[in-house]
């Protein structure tokens, strides 16, 4: 019960940040630029696989030449519509890495200014742009690379009858939306001075939230273009949930945690 109620807790922080940005409209405009560019690129990436998904069907299946045409036609279709399923679920998981990765200045901003309405913004660990940068890289390829670990097996399973219209769906969305909470969290966790393993190790530690926040996540970026408005919600609820569940500030009195504050000048 208790990690059933952490789970429902992570998707309340989504709905956290969403009130976040709902109060301050203008940090939800300024977040939807990065993420306007980086739909801009999968959407044309998409389209491409999409009207071409028959022909490299074809090109990657030569042994089916000699087939009848009912049997090489089902063959072809089922191969594109896997690539093009596949093609999806990767621009997905991979969307919040590129979107943080182009949108780096903003998405900082945003999370600072979200934890500024909770109190003092942790300081002391900033890397200049020309740094920050390529590690973002860096580290968004590390997680990427954990994520097909997990997900190419997954992917062949999905060929299994019945295991692969059942199981391994809810197996992709949990994985996926770990390693989005993963992505998602890595401004608010570096603001406080923590590695990548150091962040991977946290997460693991809060699986439970982990989980529901980017698991309702993974489904809302499904939706074409709910991705791009979600995303600086997204953002924020990632900041509130770092400050007030997985790294919550030590007050003096003894307590964890801060109620937000109004701040007019946001």
């Amino acid at each position: 019960m208790g990690h059933f109620r952490s789970f429902l807790d992570g998707i309340g922080f989504f709905f956290q940040g969403l009130r976040w940005v709902a109060r301050y409209p203008r940090w939800w405009l300024f977040g939807l630029i990065p993420a306007l560019i980086a739909f801009a690129l999968y959407a044309t990436g998409l389209y491409f696989l999409g009207t071409n998904a028959l022909d490299i069907a074809a090109w990657g299946t030569p042994f089916a030449d000699g087939w009848g045409e009912a049997a090489r036609t089902a063959l072809r279709a089922l191969v594109g519509l896997a690539l093009f399923g596949a093609a999806l679920i990767l621009s997905v998981v991979t969307f919040t890495a590129i979107t943080l990765i182009l949108g780096d200045p903003f998405y900082e901003k945003l999370s600072e200014k979200v934890e500024e309405t909770y109190g003092e913004v942790p300081s002391g660990y900033d890397l200049p742009l020309w740094k920050s940068i390529p590690r973002s890289i860096r580290d968004s390829l590390v997680t990427l690379g954990w994520l097909l670990l997990f997900t190419i097996p997954l992917f062949f399973l999905g060929f299994v009858p019945v295991i692969g219209q059942t199981v391994v769906p809810v197996l992709g969305a949990l994985v996926s939306g770990f390693f989005l909470t993963i992505e998602l969290t890595t401004l608010a966790l570096e603001r406080r001075g923590l590695t990548r393993k150091r962040r991977f190790g946290l997460l693991r530690g809060n699986k439970a939230p982990a989980l529901g926040f980017g698991v309702l996540l993974f489904l809302l970026f499904l939706v074409p273009f709910v991705a791009v408005i979600a995303m600086p919600a997204a953002v924020a609820g990632a900041a509130i949930m770092v400050r007030t569940r997985l790294a919550p500030p030590v007050l003096p009195a003894g307590r964890t945690g801060e109620s937000p504050r109004v701040d007019r000048g946001v």
